[in-house]
């Protein structure tokens, strides 16, 4: 079964509003088994909408809108799902009661246009709105002989998820067939998503039934498999098989099976270990030791360090030598080196890490660093017996520097460890 999402609205088509919604369905249609083919935004008008319907209930399944049953004149899903449809709205007489008595409750005139809210498609079931004025509703039908469900859902988040949860998925789990969804995510740091997939594609291209996707962002490639069975057995037992093919292949390239964050896997490694680190920071301004204490529990391994923006700073406290700076630069293997063994020693840590780089826009106006390009990065890593230093050129605006800088620091601290 294939689902289509649409949220209706066009406030969610500027830059101030996000679709919200469609997360939620989302994750209540997996867990009958669906899967989401398509997700669509429209604005409020009825030509579109009625365009955006017709187009999604030829190709999807199941169909669920959100949005668009207030009483304004821009609220137009029910008239749009009903000439996509080409049925009849009819109004409810006992809707129209009930939204008489919510406004006299309230001593309020009803407005005419609320009683637009009381109309309902040919057939559809109404469904009970505690949390507001507009019922969503629920039709199953067939269209040129294929079977479509098609659910109208208020917009408002408070409305939507109770109405979906308590009403909805209880209607779909009774009309579907038994269907499971199975997930697993494999990831790997720093490794081109075209390396990734000329070595991986002729194992998942074996398996028809897991649909892969690799997505590459955030100086990682992620490994997406998902399998539908009649059993949630079946289906976990499908792309465990897969994934199990791909860990073998990749090898120590992929730091994580189950989904778990670069920086998870590095302090689950140090505690298991029982090693402790410690980090000196120069361009990632403390990025690398956010990324860390963001994790619960983290300081069973991580026990601090400095950020050492100048070059005084380096010498005080993390131990570099002013020489070294001077001669060097600050941005150099040897600095890179006294800072990742200072800090260690300062702070009395297993491993010291460190990071000194150029993040720009600007470099560095004179002295030995002045000739070095933006992107230059040096990281060490130092354990007590010996000291490795990383040079890197990395490209992009100063966040990208900065969070590639601390991606390499970590996948070296995991190198080591292995």
């Amino acid at each position: 079964m294939i689902a289509e999402i649409i949220a209706v609205g066009s406030e969610m088509l500027t830059p101030h509003r996000q679709d919200t919604n469609s997360l939620y369905l989302t994750a209540g249609l997996n867990d009958l088994g669906v899967e989401v083919g398509f997700k669509t935004i429209v604005g409020d008008s009825l030509r579109h909408l009625t365009s955006v319907a017709k187009i999604a209930i030829d190709r999807a399944d199941i169909v669920v809108f959100s949005g668009g049953l207030g009483p304004t004149e821009d609220d137009l899903t029910r008239e749009a799902v009903a000439a996509a449809l080409s049925i009849e709205l009819n109004r409810d007489p006992a809707v129209l009661t009930d939204l008489y008595k919510r406004y006299a409750a309230r001593q309020i005139v009803m407005p005419p246009n609320n009683a637009k809210q009381a109309d309902v498609l040919d057939e559809a079931i109404l469904l009970n709105n505690k949390n507001g004025s507009a019922p969503g509703q629920y039709l199953d039908t067939t269209v040129n002989g294929d079977r479509k469900i098609v659910i109208l859902l208020p917009g408002p988040p408070g409305e939507l998820k109770p109405l979906f949860d308590d009403v909805c998925k209880p209607r779909l789990a009774a009309a579907l067939p038994s269907r499971h969804l199975a997930r697993r995510m494999l990831r790997m740091a720093l490794i081109p998503e075209s390396q990734v997939d000329t070595r991986t594609a002729p194992i998942y291209k074996q398996y028809a039934d897991v649909e892969t996707t690799i997505l590459a962002g955030h100086a990682e490639i992620q490994l997406h498999f998902l399998s539908a069975k009649p059993t949630l057995a079946e289906a976990q037992a499908r792309v465990d098989e897969l994934a199990e093919k791909i860990e073998r292949e990749m090898d120590d390239s992929i730091f994580s099976s189950r989904g778990e964050s670069l920086e998870e896997v590095v302090l689950l490694m140090l505690g298991m270990r029982h090693l402790t680190l410690a980090v000196g920071e120069s361009c990632t301004g403390g990025l690398l030791a956010q990324r860390l204490t963001a994790v619960p529990n983290s300081s069973s391994a991580f026990i601090g360090g400095a950020v050492v923006y100048t070059t005084e700073l380096k010498t005080i406290f993390a131990g570099v030598s002013k020489e070294t700076i001077d001669s060097k630069g600050a941005v150099s293997e040897e600095v890179a080196r006294e800072l990742a063994q200072g800090i260690r020693a300062r702070t009395g840590a297993a491993l010291g890490i460190s990071v000194t780089g150029l993040a720009g826009p600007g470099g560095a106006p004179s002295g030995p660093d002045s000739e070095k390009p933006i992107g230059r990065v040096y990281i060490g890593l130092a354990d007590g017996q010996q000291t490795q230093v990383r040079e890197l050129n990395l490209t992009g605006d100063r966040m990208r520097i900065r969070f590639w800088a601390t991606q390499h620091a970590l996948e070296m601290i995991r190198r080591h460890l292995l």
